[in-house]
């Protein structure tokens, strides 16, 4: 029942940051960028301007499916990024651009992130598995349940250390916006409201992660010897 409630709560703010995402991105997206830049444009500019010159922009399919892959070095735009000449455009561009810039200059939480991606796809696959069977078992074998939470408590790591990571490329897109002329006094706030409801679904994933583990660490301490 405590997974449930837990389950339930921040499914429910994770719905509601999600619709207001998507409700603030269709209303900035009514609002013209300078220049009439499309989001590639953009994108293509701010990495020119920070030295980064081995980065390729394209399209992907999906709505609000941005990102950056470092793998192949790609900032990855949704269509209506790719080609939107708005200000909701222009802040997606640009903090997805953050990372390229972040990846280039060896930011350190961006480094550490990355290096955690092996163990946390490992960790992944096997979690809920074990949590599981360390659940049926907790009184009989409760060194599986400890497994499963050490195993979790990887994920939620890594979910507290992409805080810091999208918070600075959205620091970087902001500064970048800002001083390019690109973004003007009107429209900044704009983008950086955009940015902030996108950042906030992290938070709430990391903080519904912490939630989870704390649950299984409250039945691990419960458990009848």
């Amino acid at each position: 029942m405590g997974y449930l409630v837990i389950f339930g709560v921040f499914m429910l703010l994770s719905w509601a940051v999600g619709a207001t995402l998507k409700s603030k991105f269709r209303k900035f997206s009514l609002i013209p960028v300078n220049y009439g830049l499309s989001g590639r444009d953009i994108a293509e500019k701010m990495l020119r301007d920070n030295g980064v010159t081995d980065v390729q922009v394209v399209s992907v399919q999906g709505e609000l499916s941005d990102h950056y892959n470092p793998a192949n070095k790609t900032v990855n735009l949704s269509p209506d990024v790719y080609h939107g000449r708005h200000i909701a455009a222009a802040a997606v561009a640009a903090h997805e651009c953050g990372h390229a810039i972040q990846h280039a200059t060896a930011y350190s939480w961006l480094q550490m992130r990355s290096q955690m991606v092996p163990m946390v796809s490992f960790a992944s696959k096997w979690v809920q598995w074990v949590l599981l069977g360390g659940i049926l078992l907790v009184n009989t074998f409760p060194q599986l349940l400890l497994a499963g939470i050490v195993l979790f408590a990887l994920t939620t790591l890594f979910s507290f250390i992409t805080l810091p990571v999208e918070i600075d490329a959205s620091r970087r897109a902001i500064a970048w916006l800002d001083g390019s002329g690109i973004a003007t006094t009107a429209t900044l706030p704009k983008a950086q409201e955009a940015l902030r409801w996108a950042a906030y679904t992290y938070v709430i994933a990391a903080l519904a992660s912490l939630a989870t583990l704390l649950y299984y660490i409250m039945i691990y301490m419960g458990r009848r010897d």
